[in-house]
C-alpha cells in the first residue's frame, strides 16, 4: 500500500485529491495537511511514501515546503499541485526538491504524475518543451 500525504489549504481540494487517489486499489491517503507547516511537522511524525503538496498556503508555500521536505527526507517524493502552473513554476519546484507538478485541474494528469513519481520517474508537463 502506497501512503500519501494530501496537503492542501481547502478542505474541498484535499476531499476531492483523497476520492482521486484513494479510487487506485493500492494507493492510500495516510493523512492530511491544511498548512505548510503542518505538513512538515506530519511528514517528521511519520513520513509517507509520497507527497502532493499545494503551491499556495496560507503559511509556507509549496517551494519552502518542499525545499525542507527533500533536505530532510531525499527520497520521498513530491509532486506539486498547483492552479497557478507555469513553465517558471514547474522550473522552481524542481529546483526545490518537487519531482513533478501539475494543474489542480487536470485529473488524468494527477493519477498519471503519481504513477511516474512511484517508478522514479519525473512529471513536469509544464517544461514539454524543455529539455527536464
Amino acid at each position: 500500500m502506497v501512503r500519501i500525504l494530501v496537503v492542501d489549504d481547502n478542505p474541498a481540494v484535499r476531499h476531492y485529491l483523497r476520492s482521486l487517489l484513494e479510487q487506485q486499489s493500492t494507493w492510500q491517503v495516510c493523512d492530511e495537511a491544511r498548512t505548510g507547516g503542518e505538513a512538515l511537522q506530519r511528514v517528521k511524525k511519520s513520513p509517507p511514501d509520497m507527497i502532493l503538496l499545494d503551491f499556495q498556503m496560507p503559511d509556507l508555500n509549496g517551494l519552502d515546503v518542499a525545499r525542507q521536505i527533500s533536505g530532510l527526507f531525499p527520497k520521498i517524493p513530491i509532486l506539486m499541485v498547483t492552479i497557478h502552473l507555469s513553465r517558471e513554476l514547474a522550473e522552481a519546484a524542481q529546483r526545490a526538491g518537487v519531482r513533478g507538478a501539475c494543474a489542480k485541474s487536470d485529473i488524468g494528469s494527477i493519477v498519471e504524475a503519481v504513477e511516474a513519481l512511484l517508478h522514479q520517474q519525473t512529471y513536469f508537463p509544464a517544461m514539454s518543451s524543455v529539455e527536464q
